[in-house]
C-alpha cells in the first residue's frame, strides 16, 4: 500500500504561534511565518503521499483557517486533548486506521524539508526498519515514519515534550521495544530569533521563507 503523510499544525494566530519569535517578527509577523510553513509542510505532505495526505490540527475550530493554506484533497481533523505525545498517538493511529501505512509525520518547524527527505524515510521503511526518525538540532525529530502504529514512541514523560532530550528518549524507547531504526540527517527547526539568524545565512532557505523572516 502507498504511503500516508501527516502533519501536525497550529492555526496561524497572532500570540498564539511561533511565539519565541516574537521579539523578532512580532505576533502578527509570526502568524504570518505559521501560515507560510503550514502551506509549506502541507504541499509537501501532499507531493509525499498523493491522495492520502493529512493535516491535525489544533486548536479545534482552527479548521477554516488551515483550509485556506493547504492543497485540495488533504483532509484535516483536529488534535486530540492532551500533551504532545497523546496528540501525536491519536493522530498517527488515525492515519493508520483511515489509511494504512506507512505513516510520515511531520510538524511545520523545518522550512529545508523537501522530496528527498521523504525519499530518505520512505526507503529506511521499505529496508524494513521498523521506524524512521529526522533529528532535530535542538534535541527534538522534526520526521517520524512508521510501518505500524508504535504508541509506545509517544509515552514520553509530559515534561519532555518540547525539550532537548526528545530525540534521544525516542530512541531509548524504540531500543526498549526492539524495533529496527533508520535515521535521517539533522536538520534545524525554525523556533528561535537564532534560529532565522542561522537559516537566513543557509542559501538552501526557501526563498519564500526567508522572504518573511527579513521582513522584520
Amino acid at each position: 500500500m502507498s504511503a500516508a503523510a501527516l502533519v501536525i499544525a497550529r492555526a496561524p494566530r497572532p500570540g498564539q504561534c511561533k511565539t519565541r519569535l516574537e521579539p523578532l517578527l512580532g505576533p502578527e509577523g509570526c502568524a504570518r511565518l505559521q501560515a507560510g510553513l503550514v502551506r509549506r509542510a502541507a504541499r509537501w505532505a501532499a507531493a509525499a503521499a498523493p491522495g492520502a495526505a493529512f493535516v491535525a490540527f489544533d486548536p479545534v475550530d482552527g479548521e477554516a483557517e488551515l483550509r485556506a493554506l493547504v492543497p485540495e484533497g488533504v483532509r484535516l481533523f483536529p488534535q486530540v486533548e492532551g500533551d504532545l505525545g497523546d496528540r501525536l498517538a491519536a493522530a498517527i493511529d488515525r492515519v493508520f486506521a483511515e489509511h494504512g501505512g506507512p505513516v510520515l509525520t511531520i510538524g511545520v518547524d523545518v522550512p529545508r524539508l523537501d522530496a528527498g527527505h521523504a525519499a530518505a524515510a520512505l526507503s529506511d521503511l521499505a529496508d524494513e526498519c521498523d521506524v524512521t526518525l529526522g533529528p532535530a538540532l535542538d534535541g527534538g525529530y522534526y520526521l517520524i515514519g512508521l510501518r505500524e502504529p508504535r504508541p509506545s514512541l509517544f509515552a514520553l514523560p509530559t515534561e519532555a515534550w518540547g525539550g532537548p532530550d526528545v530525540w534521544l528518549l525516542t530512541i531509548e524507547a524504540a531500543q526498549s521495544a526492539r524495533l529496527s531504526l533508520g535515521l535521517l540527517r539533522a536538520e534545524r527547526d525554525l523556533d528561535t530569533p537564532g534560529d532565522a539568524q542561522a537559516l537566513l545565512a543557509d542559501p538552501a532557505l526557501p526563498a519564500d521563507v526567508a522572504s518573511l523572516l527579513r521582513a522584520a
